[in-house]
């Protein structure tokens, strides 16, 4: 460990991509983070190029794991890390350049008195989503506004991936009960935040789609986040959460 903030990249068949964001976090970021991958054994190669930078990347780690295995416990695998190796900040990217680099920069900047930081597609009225077909972004926006309409939980954008957590409030969330994936998992970390009473802040983002490789959104993925905000909206007035 080098600094106080790890960024968390999970990584499946992202050869195209994975190169180039390590390299800019690298070479914007320094010594001020470290970064962590989890691969779950892209036949595509993946690990293997971040194996080759961490020659020249010495905040730059890798966790190999042996089959896909989800976004989910990926970003579990990696808070335990983080929560382990005492960093302060934990940030979640995705890996195929949709997250803008410069933004992490907002982030560190923007923790004071913040315990979850998400970066946010549809703060105040405005959609910043750049290549989505319609259908996609028609999916993802009204994901938001039931999510919003069935918990309560009053944040514009619960299914973003980009988000900066404080060390405190993955330590006290009881990490072993998280079991959900893709979109759910955003809301059920979002949900459980809340419900805790730390303190959640949206900053604006610009959401570009990949350009290259292939989306892991699944119908499985869909349907999961459909349910899965009733289940802790129950689970919650039951007093179970």
């Amino acid at each position: 460990m080098s600094a106080q903030t790890l960024v968390i990249i999970p990584t499946f068949n992202e050869a195209e991509n994975i190169g180039r964001l390590l390299g800019e976090l690298a070479e914007r970021y320094q010594s001020t983070l470290d970064i962590l991958v989890i691969d779950d054994n892209s036949p595509d190669g993946t690990a293997d190029i971040v194996r080759a930078m961490q020659g020249s990347i010495k905040s730059l780690y890798l966790l190999s794991r042996e089959r896909k295995m989800g976004l989910g416990t990926a970003y579990i695998t990696g808070f335990r890390y983080a929560l382990q190796h005492g960093y302060r900040y934990i940030i979640e990217m995705d890996a195929d350049y949709s997250h803008d680099p410069a933004v992490v920069q907002t982030f560190l900047d923007s923790m004071a008195g913040v315990d979850l930081l998400i970066g946010s597609r549809y703060m105040n009225n405005t959609v910043n989503v750049v290549n989505w077909p319609l259908g996609r972004l028609i999916l993802s926006k009204m994901a938001s506004i039931y999510t919003r309409l069935v918990t309560g939980m009053p944040v514009d954008d619960p299914t973003s991936g980009f988000k900066c957590f404080r060390a405190e409030v993955l330590q006290s969330l009881g990490l072993e009960r998280i079991n959900s994936q893709g979109y759910s998992f955003q809301i059920e970390m979002n949900f459980r935040v809340w419900k805790k009473g730390f303190t959640i802040r949206e900053t604006p983002i610009i959401f570009v789609d990949r350009t290259v490789g292939r989306s892991k959104m699944s119908r499985r993925n869909i349907r999961e986040a459909i349910w899965i905000v009733w289940w802790l909206t129950i689970k919650a007035f039951l007093g179970f959460l």
